[in-house]
């Protein structure tokens, strides 16, 4: 269980070059690289990648620190990418490569918040988001991050082209035109978990900028789970929320209007009540609530049934970005599974009455959401359309008990777990979910057949 960790598995590595453990957002992980580094561009990436193959080091690059999985984590070298963020070239042209003909080129540590600043002058924007932006763009492809709508894609699918630095230290721009590596790296590692070298550049479609109508609402948890396939496909992003032990759903769904159609943009004023009601609904509310079901666990069901009644219904409109997003100050573990969107009524019927059956309310919700089918090779939505099931746990409550009773549902439903989230999969498991798995396998061991961008949960996930 390398991901919903064995007794034993942080790597807290004793190295004089370093006294500080790090750990990620949720706390889930935690390390002490032997040598932290900032490059700033390619040439000194290389010189880190060369130092490491003639020490027998490994080297594994890191974002914004947000998955769940210890993918970030090594005792040897590690690229933080915070010096290598920035855009390096828009087209906003519509004939260029990709289905809008536009794109933006951007440095790997560039930040998902940034990007509307980047390509808002230019009248742009990405056409999906998740509900969070802290993460690089790059660890947001090679995790997997993904929005929700049956017509979009996750980030990966959106990626035209990227640069990447090899365990070789050669730099090389992986397009889907390409011949000989850069060609296969196109094909089976736009989303690659960090394992086939570190990434330097992203080039991704862009689409004219747009506005949301949000509409979040409740309904009967029953009703949206029955129809939440054939919805998902007549509105342009939905999803939903739901408390364990009730009997309603949150209701999001946003309408996409081109550019700046609609309502006017709101005041100073009403987004600062905005914000104050985010956060005392969904930080601090939700803050107080799992704080109050960790003390007394009986309370659970109880607080559940409260928050779920509290819900109202709200309808705006705003820049795209701003919908997609929200702020998330509570912190928590999470599980996801992708699993073929049939399947997802009869799926979650079986994880409600599971929860029942074992009394396991939590004080998190799960989230629902959809993707497009997509040809990514380990993209949780390669080859079908797919509905995510997330399960959260508090970060000052044991989750593995939680996980684990819920896991085998999504597993019998042919499901993918999410790179970035907690799992119990291994190699031999994967294999059999993603149809490409052996090739990517076997070009990681083409381009580092030492596995120098490897660490213990990468070696498990891909049998090496």
């Amino acid at each position: 269980m390398g991901h919903l960790p064995r007794k034993g598995t942080d790597l807290h590595v004793s190295n004089a070059a370093t006294t500080t453990d790090w750990r990620n957002w949720s706390g889930t992980q935690s390390c002490r690289p032997g040598q932290v580094h900032q490059p700033s561009d390619a040439a000194e990436i290389a010189a880190i990648v060369n130092r490491a193959v003639a020490e027998g080091s490994t080297v594994r690059p890191l974002g914004a620190g947000h998955s769940f999985t210890p993918v970030a984590c090594t005792d040897g070298h590690r690229v933080q990418l915070d010096r290598m963020g920035g855009v390096v070239g828009v087209d906003d042209s519509g004939t260029g490569e990709g289905p809008t003909g536009r794109s933006v080129t951007v440095r790997a540590g560039t930040r998902l918040r940034d990007l509307p600043g980047m390509l808002g002058p230019a009248g742009l924007a990405v056409a999906n988001q998740g509900d969070v932006d802290p993460q690089s763009v790059a660890g947001a492809v090679s995790t997997g991050t993904h929005g929700t709508g049956l017509g979009y894609t996750g980030f990966a699918g959106m990626v035209r082209g990227f640069r990447i630095v090899g365990a070789d230290g050669v730099e090389r721009h992986a397009t889907a035109g390409a011949g000989g590596v850069e060609g296969e790296l196109f094909r089976l590692a736009r989303l690659g978990l960090g394992a086939f070298g570190v990434v330097t550049e992203l080039t991704l479609d862009a689409v004219p900028a747009f506005r949301l109508i949000a509409d979040e609402h409740p309904e009967d948890f029953d009703e949206v789970r029955r129809t939440f396939p054939e919805r998902v496909a007549g509105v342009d992003h939905m999803e939903f929320y739901w408390f364990p032990g009730t009997d309603v759903a949150l209701v999001k769904e946003n309408t996409r209007l081109p550019g700046t159609e609609g309502a006017r943009t709101p005041t100073r004023m009403e987004r600062a009540k905005e914000f104050i009601a985010e956060e005392a609904i969904n930080n601090a509310g939700l803050l107080a609530m799992c704080e109050a079901a960790r003390i007394a666990p009986k309370l659970t069901k109880g607080l559940n049934t409260f928050a779920a009644k509290t819900v109202s219904r709200r309808r705006y409109v705003d820049d795209a970005h701003r919908v997609f997003v929200s702020p998330r100050r509570v912190r928590f573990s999470e599980m996801e599974y992708a699993v073929p969107l049939e399947a997802l009524p009869e799926v979650l019927a079986e994880v409600r009455d599971t929860i029942d059956r074992h009394r396991a309310w939590v004080s998190f919700p799960l989230e629902i959401r959809a993707a497009k089918a997509d040809d990514v090779a380990l993209s949780t939505a390669y080859g079908r359309d797919s509905a995510y099931i997330a399960v959260h746990r508090y970060h000052r409550e044991a989750y593995a008990d939680y996980y684990r009773l819920l896991e085998p549902i999504f597993l019998a439903a042919g499901g993918r777990p999410h790179w970035g989230k907690l799992h119990t999969l291994g190699a031999d498991q994967l294999r059999g979910r993603y149809p490409l798995f052996d090739e990517v396998a076997a070009l990681r061991r083409e381009v580092d057949p030492t596995g120098v961008f490897l660490n213990e949960h990468l070696r498990d996930l891909f049998g090496a």
